[in-house]
């Protein structure tokens, strides 16, 4: 797995560390491994990465996990508003309801 590894690290552009002497990358790559010229820790980490399926998810800080828990400003950012940042519209949800639903006069159909 660390050769065919290393492998596709060559075919994408990876510098040879030793020569190439007209073989192919799985060749070469063979050839790294056993001249121990590359790092097999790197190559290990590599595969690993390749193949796990959960990608890990920063989470928020610590100072801003109760601020979350609690429904209040996170450390740092308004919230109200009052101090809603410039470009953003805060609509109230019966607002909302009435810009969802068609005019009728517009339509042409008056009730």
């Amino acid at each position: 797995m660390l050769a065919a590894q290393r492998a596709r690290a060559i075919s994408a552009g990876a510098s040879l560390t030793i020569d190439r002497d007209n073989d192919k990358n799985p060749v070469v790559a063979l050839r790294e491994i056993a001249d121990k010229t590359v790092e097999l820790d790197q190559l290990r980490q590599s595969v690993v990465n390749g193949l796990q399926r959960h990608v890990e998810v920063d989470e928020p800080e610590e100072d801003n996990m109760a601020a979350l828990m609690t429904g209040s400003a996170w450390a740092g950012v308004p919230q109200g508003e009052d101090e809603t940042p410039e470009g953003i519209s805060v609509v109230d949800g019966d607002e909302a309801d009435e810009a969802d639903e068609p005019d009728a006069a517009a339509d042409g159909n008056e009730a």
